[in-house]
């Protein structure tokens, strides 16, 4: 196995383990019971609904207050001395699954902002433009790319990051409208979290389920094309039939007549990343090495200045600034003005409230699994309704849906489920690759479904920064998380063929069927 593949699986195993340790440990008794410990969990969801889909209010850090106060009320109905409950929102914070999520968008950011100054989105619009690409396959070929990068480097939220920061502008001025941009670039996330032999969640899925991951990315790919063929059609349909908004003439001819294709050169840095995350390097290393070579090509080929990547503003009046003034990355500002900048870090910055959140609902998801409230919803779908084989692949695809809508960190919801998944199915021998394929699918569609999910936030971030960025980019073609929610078109196909599939049986394999390679040792 490949360095790559060695360093992830001991990752993820690490994560799992934080997940077996959290359920077989000391238990949070609350007033009402297990299923109080949903709570926080629950509040935080109705808070998201009505912030984000009744108002219309896309404000990260106002679901962060939201998280907060989720938990202080929690906290109330929680038995005995609160020392403990405040210990497991710690427990929570520190598991490694959430800084996983974390690593990947500062390290995407950093690379994506890193490309775009050194004009990226300028020579992507100058090939649409030369290719006579127009805003009707937009769309379809933003899902496509991204779910290329996706695959290639394992990370549906790096790929997010990227995708939106390079590809949703561009898409834009093209008169490509934002909504299905935007579910174009996450269907493509889901593509590669599901199909990525690198990805986590595909990691996860396998070793949970006692299966080699090589097989069980064979055994899915049947899946996923299927979804991908159809949202591939999903979106050339749309994007003929739905309208972009209108930019300026003025402002879309000036950029467009500027566009040059000397930014496409960063196509190389892209490379950089996915060939060394598919010659089995860790992902953070594959980033790294690509803002390398972004950042040699922006000087080398005079696309950006090294202020443009990473400067230190500093007072005009202080005299030592005066003498370091010389060298490229220390400019001389009025004091008002002082601070940092540059791609590195904008890339990293923006995301700090996303980051936050996500730790805050880490940490209510623990308590949840703390309370039972998990081990409570698994356990009522064990006895009532998954009775058949039939049933049970559908108690599968919607359990997985539930507790996804709970955690909105793909890869933590997969691991909170798992031990259920392969309980029922080994209660009919349903194949270890066939539960794998259940779990995976879901998890990684439905995390870049939902308005509060971690795939979702993340591009949505992304998309509010970029006013700031360009001069035409108005506060209207910011698309709010739940707008975008209907045409995630790959996801919603995903969650579809899986439904149909436990209905129909297609590719449903047994375990005297077919047994397992040996499993990736982790």
């Amino acid at each position: 196995m490949s360095d790559r593949n060695d360093t992830t699986d001991s990752d993820v195993m690490e994560q799992i383990n934080e997940g077996r340790e959290a359920e077989s440990g000391r238990r949070i008794e609350f007033y009402g019971g297990r299923w109080m410990s949903a709570f926080p969990i629950a509040f935080f969801i109705v808070w998201a609904i009505v912030q984000s889909g009744l108002l219309r209010i896309g404000d990260t850090t106002g679901l962060v207050a939201g998280m907060l106060i989720a938990l202080i009320l929690g906290m109330l109905f929680a038995k005995g001395d609160w020392k403990f409950y405040a210990n497991t929102i710690f427990e929570g914070m520190t598991r490694r699954v959430a800084a996983t999520a974390v690593v990947a968008w500062l390290w995407a950011g950093m690379f994506a902002e890193t490309i775009q100054v050194g004009g990226f989105v300028g020579g992507l619009v100058w090939a649409a433009n030369a290719a006579e690409i127009g805003a009707a396959l937009f769309p379809v070929l933003t899902f496509l790319l991204s779910g290329l990068l996706a695959t290639g480097i394992g990370t549906g939220y790096g790929t997010t990051v990227a995708m939106t920061t390079l590809f949703f502008p561009a898409g834009i001025l093209l008169g490509a409208n934002p909504v299905l941009l935007f579910g174009a670039i996450l269907s493509g996330a889901v593509f590669g979290d599901n199909l990525a032999p690198v990805s986590d969640t595909t990691i996860v899925s396998a070793v949970t389920q006692n299966a080699d991951i090589g097989g069980v990315v064979a055994s899915r790919f049947k899946y996923a094309i299927v979804a991908a063929v159809l949202a591939v059609v999903a979106f050339v349909v749309a994007g003929g039939a739905m309208a972009g908004l209108d930019v300026p003439a003025e402002a879309r001819t000036i950029f467009i007549e500027n566009s040059e294709p000397g930014g496409l050169v960063h196509l190389l840095s892209m490379l950089a990343v996915i060939g060394t995350a598919v010659a089995g390097r860790h992902i953070v290393e594959a980033i790294s090495w690509g803002i390398i070579v972004a950042f040699v090509m922006n000087l080398v080929l005079g696309l950006a200045s090294v202020a443009d990547m990473i400067v230190f503003q500093a007072p005009q009046n202080l005299g030592i600034a005066q003498s370091l003034s010389v060298l490229p990355f220390v400019t001389l500002v009025e004091p008002a003005e002082t601070g940092v900048g540059g791609s590195l870090y904008a890339g990293a910055q923006g995301f700090f409230p996303l980051i936050v959140l996500t730790l805050l609902i880490v940490a209510g998801a623990q308590i949840m699994i703390r309370g039972g409230g998990f081990a409570a919803i698994q356990e009522w779908f064990f006895r009532s309704v998954a009775t058949g084989v039939r049933r049970t692949e559908l108690t599968m695809v919607f359990g997985t849906a539930l507790v996804n809508a709970m955690i909105t960190i793909n890869t933590a919801a997969e691991i909170a489920i798992s031990p259920y998944i392969a309980r029922l199915g080994e209660r009919f021998n349903i194949n270890g690759y066939r539960r794998a394929n259940i779990l995976d699918a879901n998890t990684s569609a439905l995390g870049y479904i939902f308005p509060w999910s971690g795939g979702v936030l993340v591009g949505y971030t992304v998309i509010q920064g970029l006013p700031g960025e360009y001069d035409w980019f108005t506060q209207s073609m910011v698309v709010n998380p739940v707008e975008v929610v209907p045409f995630v078109f790959h996801g919603w196909f995903l969650v579809g063929v899986f439904v149909l599939a436990a209905l129909t049986g297609f590719g449903r394999e047994y375990t005297s069927d077919r047994g397992a390679e040996e499993v990736a040792r982790v």
